[in-house]
């Protein structure tokens, strides 16, 4: 059973699986273009949006290389810091009505903070959790600065080995004890063979009683959905309404408005689908397991007083009698009464 914690009006546990709609930068430093990515993201399944806040800067050097796609091809030309530099224009101010936004369209409000001012700014705007990237797993001064606010955390993992992972846990624990562990590839887009969604087994056995998230760079939904089947509670996936739009480079590797959609249906489904975790007769099955099973059937006329041989009995269906199983404590018994051939046996038939 994992423990459960509240992001704003929306709980962790396991009935229910949060669906996080990564803006991320998408916005394109454009606030009607924002606004419209919460709109779609809260009609079609999201609970929360989440954006990215940083400046380039504090974030890369200006000589820093571009990310290449998993086939070796670079992104973009020129230096990432540049790339950095088009989507960076988002201050307080602007946050603040992202923030007014989506409380009107009643979606919760997160971002992701790359530096401390980041993590100050968007504290004092009343951020209800952080989340913590991939890439910031070993960046222990960010991740105390976080973990003191004493807010939920979501701690992506892509790109690192379990001892990192259990170093990162181990330290934020000092501080703050609110961690979803979310699964992650860091490939952009995540090829279907990359996703190593059994992984969550080991963290389940690894972090007992931490909810666990995915953070899904691959295309589509079907990948991120199957993972509910393996307690996943929390799914991230980068989000736009339109995947040619430019300056952000995570347009074309986001899900837009119908795929979010699909990904609700998909997900809620499989929760349903889910079930308790125990091997048990359902309520469902309980009817036509007395109908379709078998019971130990006589095959001839038996007069009282006759011993019982094997080949006196056939196992056949209704399951309201003695199940075939137990024929060995039948055998050798003598009959109570005469019984007749092709009628289902009970215990008080033998003595």
């Amino acid at each position: 059973m994992i423990k459960s914690f509240k992001v704003g009006n929306n709980t962790i546990n396991k009935s229910k699986c949060l669906i996080i709609a990564e803006v991320g930068v998408n916005h394109n430093c454009n606030l009607k273009i924002a606004e419209k990515l919460i709109k779609e993201a809260k009609i079609n399944g999201a609970d929360i949006v989440k954006f990215q806040t940083y400046k380039a800067h504090n974030l890369s050097i200006k000589e820093s290389p571009q990310f290449k796609t998993p086939n070796g091809k670079i992104i973009k030309k020129g230096a990432l810091y540049k790339s950095y530099k088009k989507v960076d224009k988002f201050n307080k101010t602007d946050y603040r009505i992202l923030k007014k936004i989506c409380k009107k369209n009643k979606i919760e409000f997160m971002s992701t903070p790359f530096d401390d001012y980041s993590v100050d700014m968007l504290d004092s705007l009343g951020v209800k959790a952080f989340k913590v990237a991939s890439c910031d797993i070993t960046n222990f001064p960010l991740l105390k600065k976080i973990a003191k606010k004493r807010k939920p955390i979501f701690l992506s993992t892509g790109a690192s080995n379990i001892n990192e992972i259990q170093k990162a846990m181990k330290f934020i624990f000092k501080f703050n004890k609110k961690i979803c562990l979310m699964h992650c590839t860091m490939s952009y887009p995540t090829k279907p063979e990359d996703a190593n969604l059994l992984a969550l087994n080991e963290f389940k056995k690894k972090f007992k009683n931490i909810p666990l998230g995915l953070s899904d760079h691959s295309l589509g939904y079907e990948i991120a959905a199957a993972s509910v089947l393996l307690g996943v509670r929390v799914i991230e996936k980068h989000f736009t309404y339109n995947k040619k739009l430019k300056k952000s480079s995570d347009h074309p590797i986001s899900i837009n408005s119908s795929e979010l959609k699909k990904l609700r249906k998909n997900i809620d489904l499989l929760l349903k689908a889910s079930g308790s975790e125990k091997k048990k007769v359902l309520n469902c099955e309980k009817e036509l397991r007395k109908i379709s099973r078998r019971s130990l059937v006589t095959t001839k006329f038996i007069k009282k007083g006759e011993t019982i041989v094997e080949n006196s009995l056939t196992p056949k269906r209704p399951g309201t009698g003695i199940a075939p199983n137990l024929i060995s404590l039948i055998v050798g018994k003598k009959a109570k009464k005469n019984i007749l051939k092709d009628v289902v046996i009970k215990k008080n038939d033998f003595f």
